[in-house]
Protein backbone atom coordinates (compact mmCIF):
# COMPACT_ATOMS: atom_id res chain seq x y z
CA UNK A 1 0.00 0.00 0.00
CA UNK A 2 0.99 3.60 -1.15
CA UNK A 3 1.24 7.06 0.59
CA UNK A 4 -1.15 7.89 -2.65
CA UNK A 5 -3.49 4.80 -2.26
CA UNK A 6 -4.12 6.02 1.30
CA UNK A 7 -4.61 9.63 0.13
CA UNK A 8 -7.93 7.90 -1.64
CA UNK A 9 -9.00 7.57 2.06
CA UNK A 10 -8.44 10.94 3.34
CA UNK A 11 -11.12 13.34 2.59
CA UNK A 12 -9.92 17.31 2.23
CA UNK A 13 -12.72 19.29 4.32
CA UNK A 14 -11.66 22.90 3.17
CA UNK A 15 -12.51 25.66 5.52
CA UNK A 16 -12.51 23.91 8.54
CA UNK A 17 -12.47 24.34 11.88
CA UNK A 18 -11.95 27.74 10.64
CA UNK A 19 -11.34 29.21 6.66
CA UNK A 20 -8.10 28.66 5.27
CA UNK A 21 -7.96 25.38 6.96
CA UNK A 22 -7.58 22.38 4.94
CA UNK A 23 -9.04 19.40 7.36
CA UNK A 24 -7.75 15.98 6.68
CA UNK A 25 -10.36 13.72 7.49
CA UNK A 26 -9.49 9.99 7.88
CA UNK A 27 -13.18 8.87 9.08
CA UNK A 28 -13.18 6.81 5.66
CA UNK A 29 -10.17 5.03 5.84
CA UNK A 30 -11.46 4.05 9.33
CA UNK A 31 -14.54 2.92 8.55
CA UNK A 32 -13.17 0.27 5.78
CA UNK A 33 -11.75 -2.59 8.33
CA UNK A 34 -9.29 -3.83 5.75
CA UNK A 35 -7.28 -0.10 5.02
CA UNK A 36 -7.94 0.45 8.92
CA UNK A 37 -5.60 -3.05 9.83
CA UNK A 38 -3.04 -1.81 6.51
CA UNK A 39 -2.82 1.66 8.58
CA UNK A 40 -1.83 0.17 12.00
CA UNK A 41 0.41 -2.36 10.23
CA UNK A 42 2.14 0.87 8.66
CA UNK A 43 2.45 2.62 11.31
CA UNK A 44 3.72 -0.43 13.68
CA UNK A 45 6.50 -1.12 11.69
CA UNK A 46 9.30 1.15 12.36
CA UNK A 47 8.69 0.53 16.28
CA UNK A 48 8.38 -3.38 16.21
CA UNK A 49 12.31 -3.60 16.28
CA UNK A 50 12.49 -2.01 19.49
CA UNK A 51 8.69 -1.60 20.72
CA UNK A 52 8.03 0.93 23.94
CA UNK A 53 6.44 0.22 26.66
CA UNK A 54 3.56 2.67 26.17
CA UNK A 55 1.95 4.34 23.22
CA UNK A 56 0.90 7.60 23.95
CA UNK A 57 -1.93 8.87 21.78
CA UNK A 58 -3.34 12.48 21.42
CA UNK A 59 -6.73 13.07 21.77
CA UNK A 60 -8.78 12.70 19.71
CA UNK A 61 -8.01 11.00 16.72
CA UNK A 62 -4.37 10.06 17.78
CA UNK A 63 -6.47 7.67 20.07
CA UNK A 64 -7.47 5.55 17.23
CA UNK A 65 -4.46 4.35 15.82
CA UNK A 66 -2.78 5.13 18.94
CA UNK A 67 -4.44 2.35 21.00
CA UNK A 68 -4.51 -0.39 17.89
CA UNK A 69 -0.40 0.09 17.28
CA UNK A 70 0.12 -0.39 21.39
CA UNK A 71 -1.72 -3.64 21.12
CA UNK A 72 0.31 -4.71 18.19
CA UNK A 73 2.97 -3.25 20.04
CA UNK A 74 2.46 -5.32 23.04
CA UNK A 75 2.45 -2.03 24.67
CA UNK A 76 0.39 0.05 27.47
CA UNK A 77 -1.51 2.98 26.48
CA UNK A 78 -1.51 6.66 27.78
CA UNK A 79 -4.55 9.74 26.92
CA UNK A 80 -3.03 12.74 26.19
CA UNK A 81 -5.91 14.60 26.53
CA UNK A 82 -7.23 18.64 26.62
CA UNK A 83 -7.61 20.54 29.82
CA UNK A 84 -10.23 18.95 32.19
CA UNK A 85 -11.01 15.95 30.58
CA UNK A 86 -9.26 13.82 33.24
CA UNK A 87 -10.54 12.85 36.61
CA UNK A 88 -7.18 12.76 38.34
CA UNK A 89 -4.22 14.86 39.16
CA UNK A 90 -2.62 16.08 36.10
CA UNK A 91 0.42 17.86 34.73
CA UNK A 92 -0.19 20.18 31.93
CA UNK A 93 1.72 21.55 29.22
CA UNK A 94 0.41 24.38 26.86
CA UNK A 95 1.45 24.86 22.76
CA UNK A 96 0.34 26.59 19.67
CA UNK A 97 -1.84 25.19 16.80
CA UNK A 98 -1.98 25.72 13.34
CA UNK A 99 -5.29 27.79 14.22
CA UNK A 100 -4.62 29.02 17.90
CA UNK A 101 -3.78 27.93 21.01
CA UNK A 102 -4.44 25.01 23.57
CA UNK A 103 -3.30 22.99 26.19
CA UNK A 104 -2.77 19.37 26.67
CA UNK A 105 -2.82 17.09 29.51
CA UNK A 106 -2.26 13.75 31.04
CA UNK A 107 -2.49 12.07 34.59
CA UNK A 108 0.71 12.80 36.56
CA UNK A 109 1.76 8.97 37.39
CA UNK A 110 0.72 8.01 33.14
CA UNK A 111 4.36 7.56 32.91
CA UNK A 112 6.91 5.98 35.52
CA UNK A 113 10.47 7.39 34.78
CA UNK A 114 12.90 5.99 32.04
CA UNK A 115 10.11 4.53 30.13
CA UNK A 116 10.28 4.07 26.86
CA UNK A 117 7.11 5.97 25.16
CA UNK A 118 5.76 6.04 21.42
CA UNK A 119 3.54 9.42 20.34
CA UNK A 120 0.91 8.47 17.87
CA UNK A 121 -1.05 11.05 16.51
CA UNK A 122 -3.04 11.00 12.75
CA UNK A 123 -1.66 14.28 11.57
CA UNK A 124 1.21 16.37 11.71
CA UNK A 125 0.38 20.13 10.99
CA UNK A 126 2.66 23.21 12.78
CA UNK A 127 4.19 20.49 15.49
CA UNK A 128 2.79 22.27 18.16
CA UNK A 129 0.50 19.41 19.36
CA UNK A 130 3.59 16.91 18.81
CA UNK A 131 6.45 19.25 20.37
CA UNK A 132 4.20 19.62 23.72
CA UNK A 133 3.18 16.05 23.84
CA UNK A 134 7.32 14.87 23.96
CA UNK A 135 7.72 17.94 26.58
CA UNK A 136 4.76 16.34 28.21
CA UNK A 137 5.98 12.92 28.70
CA UNK A 138 9.25 13.83 29.33
CA UNK A 139 8.22 16.07 32.27
CA UNK A 140 6.61 12.78 33.78
CA UNK A 141 10.70 11.18 33.11
CA UNK A 142 9.82 9.21 29.97
CA UNK A 143 12.36 8.06 27.46
CA UNK A 144 10.30 9.38 24.22
CA UNK A 145 11.38 7.10 21.61
CA UNK A 146 9.53 8.94 18.54
CA UNK A 147 6.21 10.52 17.00
CA UNK A 148 4.50 8.08 14.98
CA UNK A 149 1.69 10.07 12.56
CA UNK A 150 -0.16 9.14 9.43
CA UNK A 151 -0.22 11.99 7.85
CA UNK A 152 2.59 14.86 7.57
CA UNK A 153 1.69 18.37 6.20
CA UNK A 154 4.98 19.13 4.84
CA UNK A 155 4.32 22.46 3.46
CA UNK A 156 3.89 23.86 7.39
CA UNK A 157 7.23 22.51 8.62
CA UNK A 158 6.36 20.76 11.72
CA UNK A 159 9.01 18.36 11.40
CA UNK A 160 11.48 21.35 12.37
CA UNK A 161 9.87 21.47 15.76
CA UNK A 162 10.57 17.93 16.60
CA UNK A 163 14.32 17.65 15.00
CA UNK A 164 15.31 15.61 18.82
CA UNK A 165 13.10 12.82 18.74
CA UNK A 166 12.63 9.97 15.47
CA UNK A 167 9.51 11.00 13.58
CA UNK A 168 7.57 9.02 11.20
CA UNK A 169 5.17 9.61 8.41
CA UNK A 170 3.30 7.47 6.55
CA UNK A 171 1.42 10.37 3.97
CA UNK A 172 3.18 13.48 3.48
CA UNK A 173 1.19 16.43 1.61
Amino acid sequence: MTSDDLKRYIRDVPDYPQKGIIFRDITPLLGDKKIFRDVVELMSRAWLADPPELVAGIEARGFIPGAAIAVKLGAGFVPIRKTGKLPWMTVVESYDLEYGTDQLEVHSDAVQPGQKVLIVDDVLATGGTASAAVRLMRKLGADVVGVQVLIELGYLEGRERLSEVKLVSEILY
